[in-house]
């Protein structure tokens, strides 16, 4: 009989940190979207499959967001504190903070475009930042409303004909196409939603922001019992996903890439020191959120040198 091979499924849980301090917002949604979906639907598969066996690893940067859109989405939710994520505040029905979709908007005598235009065909934009076939094409209203934003693309200005009910619409429709498969299959709140299809209202968004937030606030829970009852092992990754080869020696990418071009490269400034950093805040952050100490480390893209 041929000898067993040993093989290790290691499934990296990473996103960058995407919170510019400058203008406190959060720049591109896919740690939160990645929460309601990826995350949760792999904590499904492998609470459903107790035999199951995995390594899962979680970046501290990811950790940490996570954390802060559930304390931002709670407090939303209790006093109605403005979410510093643009697609989540667009969930707030309040006019003050969301004219866009409650005032009516006109293009400038210009040519130009009004602010409200402009948001409003940012907002746009980004619901439709999702793969057409998967998670667009499979929902027909999802597709409709999508279709006629394409429309938009070509005439900006047509934008102030659409009412507020379809911007509403179009971002109820994001969210739920975003929606881990087994959240889709398992919660009835979430397949009222789906069924009723269109003209969603205030008490809707206010639903589906609640649905987000208890996904998102379940996702370390879940996986800290998962290992708890020894069917994953949980590793972290150095705290802001740093290649730490390369900290350390900037010359041994040439153990990679041997024909790369480093003239006028020096090496990095107290690289050991920053390594050491990044290992012990990884180790402290993945203890703030997990409760206990990592057993194992994935180095950031797994970078690994002779160093």
């Amino acid at each position: 009989m041929a000898e067993k091979f040993k093989v290790v499924l290691c499934w990296h849980m990473h996103q960058p940190a995407y919170y510019d301090w400058h203008n406190e917002q959060y720049q591109l949604p896919w740690t939160y979207l990645h929460g309601i979906k990826d995350y949760v639907d792999m904590a499904a598969h492998l609470e459903a499959v107790p035999n199951a066996r995995a390594v899962v690893n979680f970046a501290p940067t990811l950790l940490e967001q996570l954390d802060d859109y559930v304390q931002q989405i709670q407090a939303f939710l209790r006093d109605a504190t403005p979410i510093r994520d643009p697609l989540l505040a667009a969930f707030n029905s309040h006019p003050a903070h969301t004219p866009f979709l409650s005032q009516p908007v006109e293009g400038a005598s210009n040519g130009d475009t009004s602010p409200l235009v402009e948001a409003r065909l940012t907002l746009i934009e980004q619901c439709l930042r999702a793969n057409e076939e998967r998670l667009i094409q499979r929902f027909k209203p999802y597709q409709a409303l999508a279709e006629l934003a394409e429309q938009l693309k070509e005439s900006p200005k047509l934008v102030t004909y659409l009412d507020e009910q379809y911007i509403v619409d179009l971002l109820m429709w994001y969210h739920l196409a975003w929606l881990g498969e087994t959240v889709r299959r398992s919660d009835d709140r979430v397949k009222t939603l789906i069924e009723k299809g269109r003209e969603f209202n205030k008490t809707d968004r206010r639903q589906l922001l609640e649905i987000i937030g208890e996904l998102l606030s379940e996702i370390v829970p879940r996986y800290k019992a998962l290992a708890e009852r020894g069917q994953i092992e949980l590793s972290v990754t150095p705290y802001a996903h740093p290649i730490m080869p390369l900290l350390l020696d900037t010359f041994s990418a040439r153990e990679a890439l041997p024909e790369i071009n480093l003239s006028g490269i020096s090496c990095y400034p107290d690289g050991k020191d920053r390594v050491r950093w990044h290992m012990r805040e990884g180790i402290k952050t993945f203890e703030q959120h997990f409760g206990f100490t990592p057993q194992g480390c994935w180095p950031s893209e797994g970078s690994v040198s002779e160093i």
